[in-house]
C-alpha cells in the first residue's frame, strides 16, 4: 500500500528525490496502519518498537543526506539495520497472533525491496567516494 501526498510542495528537498526515500515513508505508515490494530497492551512495547523501527528507514535517509558520503554510508547502514529491526517485529506480531500470514508476507516483501534499495544506493556512494 502506497500512500501519497494531495498536493506537491513548493520546496522540495534533495533527499525528496530518492525512489527509496519515499518507499520508506510509505512503509513507515503501512506500520503505522497495521499497529492500530495491535492490543492496546503492546502500545509501549511491540507497537511502538514496530513504528519507530519503520520510521528510523526514512529518517536516517533524510539525516544522513546532506552530510559527507561517510555520513551518509554510516545514516545507510542504520536504515538497514532499522528494517531488519520491521522483520523481527513483523515476525513477533504475526507470532503473537496481531497479524496473519498474509500480513507478515507482505511486510517481509516490503522490507526486502527497501533493503536492496538501500543497498545499492550504498555502494553507489561507496564507489562515487573512492
Amino acid at each position: 500500500m502506497l500512500l501519497s501526498l494531495s498536493m506537491k510542495s513548493n520546496y522540495e528537498f534533495a533527499f525528496e528525490k530518492l525512489d527509496v526515500y519515499h518507499k520508506a515513508v510509505n512503509y513507515g505508515e503501512h506500520v503505522h496502519l497495521q499497529t492500530r490494530l495491535f492490543p492496546k497492551d503492546e502500545l509501549y512495547s511491540l507497537t511502538s518498537q514496530f513504528r519507530r523501527a519503520a520510521d528510523s528507514i526514512a529518517l536516517n535517509i533524510s539525516e544522513g543526506y546532506p552530510g559527507s558520503d561517510p555520513q551518509f554510508i554510516r545514516h545507510l547502514n542504520i536504515a538497514i539495520y532499522s528494517a531488519n529491526e520491521c522483520v523481527t517485529c513483523s515476525t513477533k506480531a504475526f507470532k503473537r497472533n496481531y497479524i496473519d500470514f498474509e500480513k507478515n508476507e507482505e511486510n517481509r516483501k516490503l522490507i526486502t525491496e527497501l533493503t536492496k534499495m538501500l543497498s545499492s544506493l550504498r555502494s553507489y556512494v561507496k564507489k562515487r567516494s573512492t
